[in-house]
């Protein structure tokens, strides 16, 4: 499986991005995907996650109520809505593919990851 992000870029507070991260393999409906997030100097952390089927999703406190993920499995594609963006989201966004099917803010539950797309918060 291979994932590639998009939609990442520079953007005044308040404004709003759409991430999308596309994936290649037949078995992309069978598992949960997260998106997770690094800012300068500090470690990885999780944003949000989606079950399998899209009836599921779970997010860190920060984004509740801003963010929104979403996926397409005949599309094999998720997205992450974000909106009222402040400058403490910029991040360099990843988006991963979990070993389960369910949600989880735990990265050890992800083995594949996407190459990051860069989402930059301007005060």
């Amino acid at each position: 499986v291979q994932l590639q992000a998009s939609g990442g870029g520079w953007v005044q507070a308040g404004g709003s991005l759409r991430l999308s991260c596309a994936a290649s393999g037949r078995t992309f409906s069978s598992y949960a995907m997260a998106w997770f997030r690094q800012a300068p100097g500090k470690e990885r952390e999780f944003v949000a996650a989606i079950s399998y089927s899209g009836a599921s999703t779970y997010y860190t406190d920060s984004v509740k109520g801003r963010f929104a993920f979403s996926r397409d499995n005949a599309k094999r594609t998720v997205y992450l809505q974000m909106n009222s963006l402040k400058p403490e989201d910029t991040a360099v966004y990843y988006c991963a593919r979990s070993t389960g099917y369910d949600t989880s803010s735990d990265p050890v539950q992800y083995d594949q990851w996407g190459q990051g797309t860069l989402v930059t918060v301007s005060s």
